[in-house]
């Protein structure tokens, strides 16, 4: 299984993210807009992390403007709104030799960073 990181090309966060990366990396970058993710690769990262909610993302627009914030959603809505619209994974999600990094908070970001410098 190869290092992989999900990612929005357009997204200005997943951009500076990647390019702090050390430049050796060697990740297969998975652009998630051009290449939406398939249902294999969401039940592996949903093996990984345990759960569909945290790979969810509240922060997408769609979230409040659909009014999905005012519902109670179960782990079955979180994956079916992940797989209709990209916007709904939280981004980037990093997985290196069978873990799950997920989000763009500074510790995960340098936990990526450790983990890659292995």
């Amino acid at each position: 299984m190869s290092n992989k990181v999900y990612h929005l090309s357009s997204c200005d966060t997943c951009r500076k993210i990647i390019k702090s990366l050390p430049e050796n990396h060697n990740l297969v970058l998975h652009d998630i807009k051009q290449n939406p993710i398939s249902v294999e690769e969401l039940e592996q990262m949903h093996q990984l992390s345990g759960s569909y909610e945290l790979l969810f993302s509240k922060k997408a627009q769609l979230y409040k403007s659909m009014g999905l914030k005012d519902q109670n959603l179960t782990e079955a809505d979180f994956k079916k709104y992940i797989l209709e619209h990209y916007t709904f994974l939280s981004r980037p999600v990093f997985i290196i030799d069978g873990k799950i990094y997920i989000g763009n908070s500074k510790q995960n970001i340098e936990n990526v960073i450790l983990a890659l410098q292995k």
